[in-house]
């Protein structure tokens, strides 16, 4: 086995592509997790058990299941009920979704771990609810849960492959195609590979030092 530059070059232009796409859902998806998982949180602290519970077995059910068959009940069941989405958007939205009840868990670590001083004193100054969640409690709580936050923006940059399941042109998918057009697996998988490396380590890197900074 011979490594050949030439195949390299000629992957490049599908590679960016794949790069585009898989920094699109991994921003995106991001974005929507913490975001819902935020409010999955926040509704897990309801007083009102209709709420709570609800939000609980929702939760619980989308956690304990694989994101494969998430992905795949988005993309090829709920069409039959006549909710369809594109590929992008689909894997986009399961990813999200997915790792929100897993964020959701993060933001309750980190709302328990605000001291109950913090409350009695919101309370004292008779803030209203809004303002003690935005003023005093939810700023407390993400800078003690951003690097685990961080941690599962990684994870969520692994499992962007598995989006290729339902035909989103990720740098995996299309490291397939193009292996597949020339009979050639060796450098667009390895590519890849590097390119996963080179966009994971610094985001890890940064998580750390992140979590040093807010430590001190």
């Amino acid at each position: 086995m011979t490594w050949d530059w030439s195949a390299v070059a000629d992957f490049m232009p599908r590679f960016w592509d794949g790069v585009l796409v898989t920094l699109q859902i991994l921003v995106l998806g991001s974005l929507l997790s913490f975001t819902l998982g935020l409010v999955w949180a926040l509704g897990l602290r309801s007083e009102s058990r209709f709420v709570r519970w609800p939000v609980g077995v929702v939760t619980e059910f989308i956690r304990n299941t694989p994101l494969l068959v998430q992905l795949f009940f988005l993309f090829f069941v709920l069409p039959e009920w006549g909710v369809q989405f594109s590929a992008l958007a689909t894997g986009t939205l399961a990813i999200g979704l997915h790792y929100s009840t897993y964020t959701a868990q993060v933001y309750r670590a980190g709302i328990d771990a605000v001291p109950a001083g913090q409350w009695e004193a919101a309370t004292a100054l008779s803030l209203p609810a809004h303002r003690t969640w935005t003023a005093v409690i939810l700023p407390q709580a993400v800078r003690r849960i951003a690097p685990a936050l961080g941690n599962y923006v990684i994870a969520m940059l692994k499992d962007t492959p598995l989006l290729a399941g339902i035909g989103v042109l990720e740098m995996l998918q299309q490291s397939r195609l193009e292996s597949a057009a020339t009979f050639q697996y060796t450098e667009p998988l390895t590519v890849v590979g590097i390119a996963f490396i080179l966009i994971a380590y610094p985001a890890s890197l940064l998580v750390r030092t992140l979590e040093r900074r807010l430590a001190r």
